[in-house]
């Protein structure tokens, strides 16, 4: 099959690949892929290649797909790395096509414009995949092979690279084949066996699932009912079985209530989660010694807490095989886990005191379907990760590695791969300041998205911890614009939230809107916590 130019072909792949919508930043280095999706695709011209990663990791994680970014060459793909660090961290799905110089001057160190030493290296660094097209015979299967790698799990970023007179020349291209489908690790039987022997024996179970346990939710609810567990989560695991169902605790490992649980419980099996340090208060967590773990990625198995049963798989596959072997929990602990659940819930929304209005606004406007994205800020890192109910994990939207100021190009993002439902992005002053052209993109773009901005002047997380820990503040306190207009200068509609009684009209009405709204949390007027925030991190020495 000929194609006209590169672009023609990327449009070929992105369609097979489902793919109708590409976050990026147009340049002389990717100029014939731009124009070729925007008249055939959608093209969302954002204002910074990382929002543009952002963007369409978040894109892929709402449609359980992937995402594709297109930007420039050298500095542009260097602003792209941040955010492919992010989805490398996440193993979330992204094609990210950056441009490359003309073929006859690559590695010439001539100082060609745009040019930067050894670009290839650099992509190969923060992502999972990293090629370069060499000719026009065969990009097209470097395109489907990159796009393969992002889809496989563990998942992350592929990030092809490609020459401007490589992009404009004609293509061959050979029609997309099926390929043979690998098959799936999967444990030995005698180890399947054994492990289903300790879980048969659990009479105070409990499971933990993470990021890894979201393609198995209906196999993992089976098993819940079978057993009794109670189920906590890592952050990532959120919504794998809904929020709302009675064994589910939640994102809630290291509060004392919980530690106590698990103190008592008799089994634990996780599944396809890594510890993190922040859901494991820095590995001082005590798990319980009969410890079953599945996980698809082999090298997980072990690494932070020894597993009784080490089970490689995928945890769909696994977990049909463990169903049979489930126990009866003791009378009593399904009541345990309950009264645990409702403890925990209880505790931090108190802690919170009136951003528990806000947080209680959000779940009642908010219908069942509906996306939440979240920058790393503290509303997200007390409460939004925890106490504000997720029911799916497509809803779940947050930047998993940790990085500040990627919440709005993630909302962004999942508000256009899933534009019949609601999106809400809950931001920082700070955060957003990080990538606050994008509120240009929310205005150009008007995706069906409630911008809500909780502005304490600054770097709230780590004021608290300089309060707490220093004798004196550094670089936490910032100018924060008037966002009223601000808004106003970006044509987008503006509301305050400045008491509790604020928060249900003010969220009600920006939900129920079918365009943009900012909302702008006035957290002086508010009121503070009830417990100041600190971030899950140790201070060596402290």
């Amino acid at each position: 099959m000929r194609h006209d130019n590169g672009g023609d072909l990327l449009v070929t792949v992105l369609r097979e690949l489902g793919v109708d919508t590409v976050f990026g930043i147009v340049s002389v280095h990717n100029l014939p892929l731009v124009e070729a999706v925007d008249r055939e695709l959608r093209f969302v011209p954002v204002r910074h290649e990382a929002s543009a990663v952002n963007a369409a990791d978040a894109y892929g994680r709402a449609r359980s797909g992937l995402g594709c970014a297109l930007t420039s060459t050298g500095t542009g793909a260097g602003n792209a790395a941040g955010s492919l660090i992010e989805s490398l961290s996440a193993g979330s799905s992204v094609l990210h096509i950056t441009g490359q110089v003309e073929s006859q001057f690559l590695g010439s160190g001539r100082g060609f414009i745009h040019e930067t030493k050894d670009q290839l290296g650099m992509l190969t660094a923060v992502s999972s995949y990293a090629a370069s097209v060499p000719d026009t015979e065969q990009a097209g299967r470097i395109l489907r092979e990159a796009a393969r790698s992002a889809l496989t799990a563990p998942g992350g970023p592929a990030s092809v690279e490609w020459p401007i007179d490589l992009q404009y020349a004609a293509q061959t291209d050979e029609p997309a084949r099926t390929s043979a489908t690998g098959t799936a690790p999967g444990p030995e039987a005698g180890d399947l066996s054994a492990a289903g022997a300790l879980l048969a024996s659990a009479r105070r179970p409990l499971v933990w699932a993470g990021g890894g346990a979201t393609a198995a939710r209906d196999e993992l609810a089976l098993l819940l009912e079978a057993t009794g567990a109670g189920l906590l989560t890592s952050n990532s695991g959120r919504g794998t079985v809904p929020e709302d169902h009675p064994q589910v605790i939640g994102n809630f490992a290291t509060t004392p209530a919980v530690r106590a649980l698990l103190a008592d419980a008799d089994v634990l099996l996780t599944v396809g989660t890594h510890f993190r340090s922040n859901e494991t208060a820095d590995y001082t967590l005590e798990l319980p010694g009969a410890h079953i773990q599945i996980d698809i990625d082999a090298a997980a198995l072990s690494r932070v807490y020894p597993a009784a049963h080490a089970l490689h798989g995928e945890a769909a596959g696994v977990l049909t095989g463990l169903l049979p072997h489930a126990g009866t929990a003791e009378p009593g602990w399904a009541g345990r886990v309950a009264a645990v659940r409702a403890e925990v819930r209880e505790a931090l929304h108190t802690g919170i005191g009136p951003q528990a209005a806000i947080c209680d606004a959000i779940r009642a406007a908010l219908p069942r379907e509906a996306v939440v994205a979240r920058d790393v800020t503290i509303p997200s890192s007390s409460w939004g990760n925890r106490l504000l109910e997720m029911y799916d994990p497509r809803d779940n939207i947050f930047p998993r590695g940790g990085g500040i100021g990627q919440g709005l190009g993630m909302g962004i993002g999942a508000a256009l791969a899933r534009p019949g439902a609601p999106t809400v992005v809950i931001a920082g002053d700070g955060g957003l300041a990080v990538h606050l052209g994008e509120l240009l993109t929310l205005a150009q773009e008007r995706p069906r998205l409630t911008l809500i901005v909780f502005n304490d002047g600054g770097y709230g997380v780590l004021r608290n911890m300089q309060d707490r820990y220093s004798e004196r503040r550094s670089g936490v306190d910032l100018v924060t614009p008037d966002f009223e207009l601000l808004a106003r200068a970006c044509g987008l509609p503006y509301a305050r939230i400045a008491a509790e009684e604020h928060a249900g009209p003010v969220l009600a009405h920006a939900v129920a809107s079918d365009g943009p709204t900012l909302v702008e949390v006035d957290l002086s007027a508010l009121g503070p916590m009830k417990n100041p925030f600190t971030p899950p991190v140790r201070i060596p020495g402290r």
